[in-house]
Parts: C-alpha cells; sequence; structure tokens
C-alpha cells in the first residue's frame, strides 16, 4: 500500500521532500498496463515483479489452480461433449438423462446399487436390445459326463456321443433356466443329484431321467434343491 502524506494530517506546508517522496511511493506501487489490448480481453498479473499486467494468451475452457488461470483439458478436467468418456472409477450421476455414447459395436452394462431399492432403467424405444436375441451354445456339445454350472444359466448345453448331464443340488437360485439337446442317435441319461426334480405335469420325484434322440428338455429351477423338466424326458 502506498504511504503518501497529507496536508491536512499534517497540519503544515508539504516540504520538497514529502512532495517528492508521494510521488515516488506512487511510482514504485503502481500497477503498469500494456501499451494495446483487445476489447474485453482477460488481463494477468506478471511474475517478473508483481506490479505488471499481461495479455492473457490462454485459449478455451479456463481453470484455475491456486488463482493461477490454465486452459483446462477435455476428458481430464471435464467431460467431453457429445462423446463417450472413460473413467477408470466407479462414476455417480445425479442428473435424471445420461446418455451413452459409443461406436456402432459394444456394450453397456447397467448395474443396480448395492443398496436395496427399486430401480428404473429407461432406454430409448429405438434400436434398444436387452440381453440375447437368441439362445446360446454353453461351449462345445459335451462328450463325456457333465454337471451342470451357472454359467449354463440362460443357454443351451448339446451333448455329444458317450455325453451325460448331471443336475447338481444346492447351485442353481429360483428363476434359473438351462436347456439340454441330445445331439447323438441314442437316448442319454439326466442324473438328478439335485433334491427333487419334478418331469412337468407329474408329481413324482425322479432320480434319472430319459432324454429322447434329438430330444430337447429345458430346466426350470424352482430353488436350489427343486426343479422341473419340460421336453422330450421320461
Amino acid at each position: 500500500m502506498t504511504t503518501i502524506t497529507l496536508r491536512n494530517v499534517k497540519g503544515s506546508a508539504l516540504s520538497f521532500t514529502e512532495v517528492d517522496n508521494n510521488f515516488s511511493n506512487l511510482n514504485n506501487d503502481k500497477i503498469e498496463g500494456i501499451t494495446s489490448s483487445v476489447d474485453s480481453e482477460l488481463a494477468l498479473w506478471s511474475s517478473t515483479t508483481g506490479k505488471v499486467l499481461k495479455r492473457a494468451t490462454v485459449t478455451g475452457v479456463l481453470k484455475a489452480t491456486s488463482g493461477v488461470v490454465a486452459a483446462a483439458t477435455a476428458g481430464t478436467d471435464y467431460a467431453k461433449p457429445d462423446t463417450a468418456s472413460t473413467w477408470s472409477a466407479n462414476q455417480s450421476f445425479n442428473s435424471g438423462n445420461l446418455r451413452l455414447n459409443g461406436s456402432s459395436s459394444g456394450t453397456a452394462t447397467l448395474n443396480a446399487p448395492a443398496a436395496a431399492a427399486t430401480n428404473t432403467y429407461t432406454l430409448p424405444p429405438d434400436a434398444a436390445t436387452l440381453g440375447y436375441r437368441n439362445v446360446p451354445q454353453s461351449g462345445s456339445d459335451k462328450t463325456t459326463s457333465y454337471t451342470l454350472a451357472t454359467t449354463d444359466v440362460g443357454e443351451f448345453v448339446g451333448v455329444g456321443t458317450g455325453g451325460s448331464i448331471t443336475i447338481p443340488n444346492s447351485t442353481f437360485a429360483a428363476g434359473d433356466v438351462i436347456s439340454i439337446f441330445n445331439n447323438t442317435t441314442g437316448n442319454i441319461t439326466i442324473t438328478c443329484s439335485i433334491t427333487t426334480a419334478y418331469i412337468a405335469g407329474t408329481n413324482t420325484d425322479k432320480d434319472t431321467m430319459t432324454l429322447a434322440t434329438r430330444g430337447i428338455a429345458t430346466i426350470l429351477f424352482i430353488s436350489g434343491t427343486v426343479c422341473v423338466v419340460t421336453g422330450n424326458v421320461s
């Protein structure tokens, strides 16, 4: 802050030295501008003396770090508009609108939050596909004894020559569905290790079932210990 000696404060006329000192102090503490500028251009402090203003040359979206202005980087300091963004950590979106952009191929996964809640996902009505548009095969045809696994849920298991199927106990959850295709010229055996297995439309617990040649059987799990089998089984 500039020190100025005032006559009304001093109570008497200023000496030549005091007048000179006033101008000298004003000169030392003055802020120096630039000789030319563009209308509405930003002025920044120069680090040379701390008293000089310089023209701002930064272009783009601005950010400030401890008061220092710099250009922000798209994708690092802010999400790129109208382009896909990649994050290395989980993100929380509070906006009611979330648009997923990407190439013509790829996968977008929507996961429910960990807390129990009712979640609604609204997808665009045009060209939106959920899940499989067909029933994929779970690996190649089984040619030895094969025990069904949770990775088979929603798919079909093919059985080739020498193959057989076992339904395990306490493995699947209510609503899980697996289909079996007998891709051989003879019958195959389905071993029901699960506690209770019914053929649909009957009330008899089966230990084993026979799936006819080129037949299809679909297993619906009522719980981890109960299932119902439909199709070409006996």
